[in-house]
């Protein structure tokens, strides 16, 4: 590995914000992601209607992903408007705490007559801790990187933040999963929720005092309000900044793929392998194995260049996920090994691709415009995801349980999808390795 680069010094007060501010919004990120969806399908499986665990869980994430993309528009351009990130990143972390503590309230199993009522709340209580949550994490937070890193050090610092997603299902999974159970007739849901609230509302009080926005901010604005919110959805936008767009193509289809399998991840190890509560020793190896290698991908980005990993990321991203789909044929010895071995390929796969992709998105953001551009940035990453990746995942479910109503069991077959769409990241993965720097 030839031209190796000298990479500008972030410093210890970047770097502490960086990783605490990031990791504690991705604590309530993987509450949001995965243990609301488990909510949700734990509460319809209790109730007899295993069907709605689909249905509910398809709508919470579309909606949910939808919500977070507008708020992250608006609140995104709002930021670059008043060029701070500081107070949306603290007031936001603090009303993102209150949001999660919704679901303490919402029972664990529904009554025949209520089942539509809770699915509402459900779906709707999600929804407002993601309209916090985007305007904290995904529009003020992600600004706030993208103006204290350049080209010669985002790839180390957006490895390390990819990473956090990990570190976060181990702090949920391990420190507090204990709280959480799907019994019916337990309460202690109600605790897990507001424990996991707290962590936010904390860390955004925190912020008030430690953190610093970036010297300078440059607010550039282009014509009018209604205009500056949108103006990275426009043409001529789009034809002077395609590189940036064809990388969130990228990071699109890497995207579905995740999101045709990671609602499901948890009852997947639970029901499908029939782990039960074992599933917390493979799950904390997998997340211990990836964020390891997400790590080394990370500072190897900046050591190297991103545009040489590309291709064997995506490679590894493939094989992991298609060593999922082969468990089912699988038994004993041989069935752990790939249960380990290719859980941590997939997931260091995916995470540094993502990785990868965020920073070279955030090397090509107009100057004046890293706000703006976090909105663009969530309908490639989070709202398309996440409303094809659930719909498969409902086709192939639904398909799975069969025409008798059958007990839910997410099928092998999301991981077959998943591989599939992720191989159709090569096209976009071409160009960027042709015309990046």
């Amino acid at each position: 590995m030839e031209n190796q680069r000298k990479a500008t010094p972030l410093g210890a007060r970047i770097w502490f914000s960086a990783v605490f501010f990031g990791l504690i919004g991705q604590v309530a990120w993987i509450v949001e992601n995965m243990y609301f969806a488990t909510f949700a399908q734990d509460v319809f499986a209790n109730s007899g209607r295993s069907d709605m665990s689909y249905w509910v869980t398809t709508w919470m994430v579309i909606l949910s992903a939808l919500a977070a993309t507008v708020t992250t528009i608006f609140a995104g351009a709002w930021s670059d408007k008043v060029g701070k990130r500081k107070p949306f990143i603290a007031f936001g972390y603090i009303f993102w705490g209150f949001t999660i503590m919704l679901f303490a309230f919402l029972p664990m199993r529904a009554e025949a007559n209520s089942l539509m009522l809770i699915a509402v709340l459900i779906v709707l209580f999600d929804c407002i801790m993601t309209f916090a949550g985007s305007t904290s994490n995904d529009a003020a937070f992600n600004a706030w990187v993208a103006d204290n890193t350049d080209d010669t050090n985002r790839g180390k610092l957006n490895g390390i933040l990819s990473i956090l997603p990990v570190i976060a299902v181990v702090i949920v999974f391990v420190g507090l999963s204990s709280f959480y159970e799907s019994d019916p007739v337990s309460n202690s849901n109600a605790k897990f929720f507001i424990i996991i609230g707290i962590i936010p509302l904390i860390a955004g009080i925190l912020a008030l005092f430690t953190l610093k926005d970036a010297p300078g901010i440059k607010t550039e604005s282009h014509e009018g309000a209604v205009k500056d919110t949108f103006y990275g959805f426009r043409s001529e936008t789009i034809r002077s900044n395609k590189l940036l767009y064809i990388t969130l193509i990228a990071a699109c289809l890497i995207g579905i793929a995740q999101q045709t399998f990671f609602s499901y991840l948890i009852n997947f190890l639970i029901i499908t392998l029939g782990l039960g509560d074992g599933f917390v020793i493979p799950m904390a190896v997998i997340i211990v194995g990836s964020a390891i290698v997400t790590g080394i991908f990370g500072f190897m980005f900046d050591k190297f260049g991103r545009k040489k990993f590309y291709y064997p990321l995506l490679a590894m991203t493939i094989l992991g996920i298609l060593s999922f789909f082969s468990l089912q044929f699988l038994s004993g010895g041989a069935r752990t090994a790939v249960l380990f071995v290719g859980g941590i390929v997939m997931m260091g796969g995916i995470l540094s691709l993502i990785g990868a992709f965020n920073a070279n998105f955030q090397d090509y953001i107009p100057e004046g415009s890293e706000g703006r551009f976090q909105g663009v940035r969530m309908c490639f990453t989070v709202l398309i995801p996440m409303i094809i990746g659930p719909v498969i995942s409902l086709i192939l479910g639904l398909d799975a349980m069969g025409i008798n109503g059958s007990d839910f069991v997410p099928p092998y077959s999301l991981f077959a999808a998943a591989a599939i769409v992720a191989a159709l990241s090569v096209l976009p993965i071409t160009i960027i390795r042709k015309n990046s720097r």
